[in-house]
C-alpha cells in the first residue's frame, strides 16, 4: 500500500504567497477602479454645479454669496446670505440647499466656493467688473489659466480623497487670490471648475437678463 502523501510545510507556504499576491494585486485594482470613480462623479457634479450657478444668476440676476454655516442642525445651513457683508473672512461654503446640487463630493467633504463680491448679492449688468478679490487660477508650474482681463467670476472645488486643500487652493487670500487647478497627483487631489464673465454674460443675454 501506497502511503499518503500531503503538502509540506514548503509547498503550503509557497501556496499561501501566491494566494496573497493575487488576493493584494485584486484589492489594489478594486481600489483603484473605486477612486476613478469618485473621481468621475465628482468631475460630474462639479459640471452640475456650473449649470446650477448659471442658472441662479438667470433667475436673479446675480450669482449666490457663499455660505457661512457649518452645522446642519441650523436652518441656515446650505442656504446662500442674502449679503456677501464685504470682504469675506474665509473662503465659503456652497450654498447646496439654494443651488438644489449634492451637498457633499463623493468623498464626503463640503464643497469649497469663492465668488467675485461684485457679481453676487447684486444685479449683475454689462459694466460690473472685477473687485479686489481678483480671482486667478494657475497649475503647479506657475502657468496661468485665466488671464488678467476676463479672470473667474467664481469657483468651486472638491479638496478631493485628503479632504485637504492642495497647492495655492490651502492659503486664502483676501485679494488678488490665486488658486491652482491641475492633474491629479500624490500631492494635489483637488478638482477645481471656475465661471468666466463670457459664459456668465452669454446665459444672462440669451435670458433677456441683459440688454
Amino acid at each position: 500500500m501506497n502511503p499518503q502523501r500531503g503538502f509540506s510545510l514548503v509547498e503550503l507556504a509557497v501556496v499561501l504567497a501566491i494566494v496573497a499576491l493575487l488576493s493584494g494585486g485584486l484589492l489594489a485594482t478594486l481600489a483603484a477602479q473605486r477612486e476613478q470613480q469618485h473621481l468621475n462623479q465628482t468631475r460630474q457634479t462639479l459640471e452640475d454645479i456650473r449649470n446650477a450657478l448659471l442658472g441662479h444668476a438667470v433667475l436673479y440676476g446675480y450669482l449666490p454669496c457663499p455660505g457661512t454655516v457649518s452645522d446642519p442642525a441650523n436652518s441656515s445651513y446650505g442656504i446662500a446670505p442674502a449679503s456677501c457683508n464685504g470682504a469675506p473672512a474665509s473662503e465659503g461654503r456652497l450654498p447646496w440647499k439654494t443651488l438644489g446640487v449634492a451637498e457633499t463630493d463623493s468623498w464626503g467633504g463640503q464643497w469649497r466656493y469663492r465668488v467675485d463680491r461684485n457679481f453676487a448679492g447684486g444685479a449683475i449688468t454689462l459694466s460690473t467688473n472685477f473687485s479686489v478679490d481678483a480671482l486667478s487660477v494657475r497649475d503647479s508650474a506657475a502657468n496661468n489659466l485665466t488671464t488678467t482681463t476676463e479672470r473667474p467670476v467664481a469657483l468651486v472645488y472638491s479638496a478631493g480623497q485628503n479632504m485637504q486643500a492642495d497647492g495655492h487652493n490651502a492659503s486664502f487670500e483676501a485679494s488678488s487670490a490665486i488658486y491652482q487647478s491641475d492633474d491629479i497627483s500624490p500631492g494635489f487631489d483637488d478638482q477645481l471648475i471656475w465661471l468666466s464673465r463670457p459664459q456668465l454674460y452669454e446665459r444672462l443675454l440669451a435670458a433677456g437678463r441683459l440688454p
